[in-house]
């Protein structure tokens, strides 16, 4: 447990997906000191190999841990968690709270037994979603789709542009057209994009579905791993990149709705 009471928590993120994660920790921990990360010069994750994420998320996160010295990581990503979570605890001497699919909920909430699952690519291949099916949905129907489309379609939203209306069109239909697809009553938004455009596809599937993410989840997780911490915010929360790109000023007025007031480049 750390000493000082401005250490950040430092969470992580290929893009501003992990802002949907952010959403909830400020609900649970309004005066934690945050660094958020964006891994833009990595993005997207989801369409690279597992050898490639887990050599990339566990060098940068031992360069920043060295150089920022956080009293937890949050790695806000679906696709980086399942890949690099456990390399990342090896390397990392302080605590780590990783983001999985939200299949247990999700198992809870379906009356029809159908669930489908929306991730990248990568994530929706990995052991770990089939372990967490077998653990936690025995006797119910996971139907998967990768859907990198719709993390494009996420970070175009959060920079003010319109959603593609093609891009949720396409997964929606792709989940439905799977076997038992058209019995699907909840869908896992298995990526830290996806929810920051849920509005849309519940538009695209209708009342009948509801969504689960892990959200609320990881931020109940990283209160419980600080209980009895200190917190102060000496500066403005700050958001990193690990490129400089002409195009990130308009993402700024979305960041600074979350409560971050600075922003630099790692």
């Amino acid at each position: 447990m750390t000493d000082d009471p401005a250490a950040p928590i430092l969470m992580f993120d290929s893009g501003v997906g992990g802002l949907s994660v952010l959403s909830a920790l400020r609900t649970i921990l309004p005066q934690a000191p945050v660094i958020y990360v964006a891994d833009n010069a990595g993005l997207p994750y989801g369409q690279k190999t597992e050898a490639e994420i887990a050599a990339r998320v566990s060098g940068l996160l031992g360069r920043m841990t060295e150089r920022l010295r956080p009293r937890l990581v949050c790695i806000a990503c679906n696709t980086a968690s399942t890949i690099a979570l456990a390399a990342v605890r090896d390397v990392l001497e302080v605590p780590i709270v990783g983001t999985v699919p939200a299949i247990k909920p999700a198992a809870a909430l379906t009356r029809t037994g159908v669930i489908g699952l929306l991730g990248t690519e990568a994530t929706i291949r990995q052991g770990y979603v089939d372990r967490l099916e077998a653990q936690f949905a025995k006797g119910k129907i996971l139907v998967r789709h990768g859907a990198p489309e719709l993390v494009s379609a996420a970070e175009s939203y959060l920079r003010g542009e319109s959603v593609d209306r093609g891009s949720i069109d396409r997964a929606v239909a792709a989940l439905r057209a799977m076997p038992d697809g058209d019995r699907i009553d909840t869908v896992v938004l298995a990526c830290t994009h996806f929810p920051l455009i849920v509005d849309h596809l519940s538009a695209a599937f209708g009342p009948s579905v509801r969504f689960v993410d892990g959200a609320e989840g990881i931020a109940r997780r990283i209160a419980h791993l600080t209980e009895g911490q200190r917190f102060e915010r000496r500066d403005p929360d700050l958001a990193l990149f690990t490129r400089n790109d002409p195009t990130l000023s308009e993402l700024f007025p979305t960041l600074r709705a979350s409560g971050i007031g600075c922003f630099s480049v790692f």
